[in-house]
This record gives C-alpha cells, structure tokens and sequence, in this order.
C-alpha cells in the first residue's frame, strides 16, 4: 500500500504476522519489527533493540492520521489498493496521458485493441481483474494504440505499464 508521510511517498507491504512480531517492507527494504498496542492509540515499537513509542490519532475520515512521537509530528494518510484505484477513476475524467497504467497488481483478462488500432474517447481498451472485480481501462480522448506492453493472462504490478498511446496520431 501507498503511505503518505508528510511529504514523502513509501510504499509499505506486510509479509508477515505471527503474534507481535511483524515483517514488513519499506519502499522494497525488510524490516522486523515487535508492535504491542500498549493502550487506546499508543503502541510501542521494537526494532534491532531501540524502542519507539507512537501515538496514532485516527481522523474521521478513515485512513489519515496524526501521528505523535516524543519528538516529532506527523501526519499520515494510507492510501490502500481500493483508495488508490478510485483515484485512478477519477483521473479518467481529466486529460489522457499518453500511457495507460494498472493502479493495482492484477491480471489481464482480455485485451480490445491491437497496435495501430484508432480508438475514439471513451473506447474500453484492456479488462484488468483485481481483488475480485474486473476493470475496463479505458481513453480519455481520441488517440492511437502505439504499444500493447501486456498479454491476456499477464499478472500486472502496480504503476505497471499496459500500453502506451500516440495522442497527436488519432484522425
């Protein structure tokens, strides 16, 4: 999942989780960690013999936080794999850019177009199928298919590239 820190983006996984000893990796770095809720919002962390105490103070709107340490403040927003998709949703409706990218890890399903394909805005070109539930990726604007960077039955990465588009091209 996407963690915004303040200014900085990590992109934080779980690997996993046996009672209070978590693996997880930061921006692609392991770390093993020891997290015990000590009480309502603060939890003590332990990590290669130094130990950290952090209050989380969640806001009413899900996943953002304040976080406070004994020096330091920090607000941090969670962005997960569903939060991140509707945002990709939503950016459908601005300008198209001149590639078409998975939001999330997924799978292709069925791929519309071939190279030198025309498409016209609003034009479904690739179905991905994520958590669940399949994704028609579509074009925001007139445009040409330059690249398929992807086949039906690819397993796709996050930020992945699928296919890359020729905006000046489209008659």
């Amino acid at each position: 999942m996407e963690v915004h820190i303040g200014k900085r983006v990590a992109n934080i996984e779980l690997v996993s989780k046996e009672g209070n000893k978590v693996q997880l990796t930061i921006d692609g770095k392991v770390l093993d960690v020891d997290i015990v809720m000590t009480e309502n919002g603060v939890c003590s962390i332990l990590h290669e013999g130094k130990s950290y105490n952090a209050e989380l103070i969640r806001s009413e709107m899900g996943k953002k936080y304040k976080v406070n340490t004994h020096f330091s403040s920090f607000d941090v927003d969670i962005i997960d794999t569903q939060a991140k998709y509707l945002r990709m949703r939503k950016k459908e409706d601005e300008s198209q850019d001149d590639k078409i990218s998975s939001p999330m890890p997924g799978k292709v399903v069925k791929i519309l177009v071939k190279e030198g394909d025309i498409v016209k805005s609003g034009d479904t070109v690739l179905v991905i199928e994520a958590m669940k539930m399949q994704s028609n990726y579509k074009v925001s604007s007139d445009c040409t298919i330059k690249e398929i960077c992807v086949q039906e039955g690819d397993a796709v990465n996050g930020d992945q590239i699928l296919v890359r588009l020729d905006l000046d091209s489209a008659v």
